[in-house]
């Protein structure tokens, strides 16, 4: 038995997710948060090889350029950054943390944080189901946790239900 489970939850595209989300047909584009500097790009922008704290110009002549590089020529989307979006995603993320740990600890930024489960799986062990567990603590009932094994990826899922 371990004697500490903790995670760290980062989402991946989370600025543009937040895009899509609230303009579906930006998801089959190539995407870009940001301006003069790429603060993320979705999935289909990164297949012409815009990424993160790329110059905008740069992310914009890869997509342009894309027949040079066996890829079809596009235009990047830009969207600006909508901060108070990010926050109020990021505090219903929190939401759903706190059921796991009530001392989850998100200085990271918005889209990343690490969670402490010991206290919930030893709940979990002990009583059964989530809801069980849950409600042994005085917690609600949200999302599943899940892990890893050793040298796998643990993650949380489905978080992006809850929002």
């Amino acid at each position: 038995w371990l004697e500490r489970v903790c995670v760290v939850v980062d989402f991946d595209q989370f600025y543009a997710a937040v895009a899509m989300r609230d303009r579906p047909e930006l998801a089959e584009r190539p995407l870009a948060v940001g301006g003069a500097l790429v603060l993320t790009a979705n999935y289909v922008a990164r297949r012409w090889g815009v990424r993160s704290g790329q110059p905008g110009f740069v992310a914009k002549e890869l997509c342009r350029r894309g027949k040079e590089f066996g890829m079809p020529s596009v235009e990047l989307t830009f969207v600006p950054a909508e901060y108070e979006k990010y926050a109020e995603v990021a505090a219903t993320a929190m939401e759903v943390y706190r059921e796991y740990d009530p001392a989850v600890s998100c200085g990271m930024g918005y889209d990343e944080c690490s969670l402490d489960l010991t206290h919930y799986l030893r709940r979990r062990v002990r009583f059964g189901s989530h809801a069980r567990a849950s409600l042994v603590s005085g917690e609600g009932c949200g999302c599943p946790a899940g892990g890893g094994e050793a040298g796998a990826a643990p993650r949380l899922a489905p978080l992006s239900s809850r929002w």
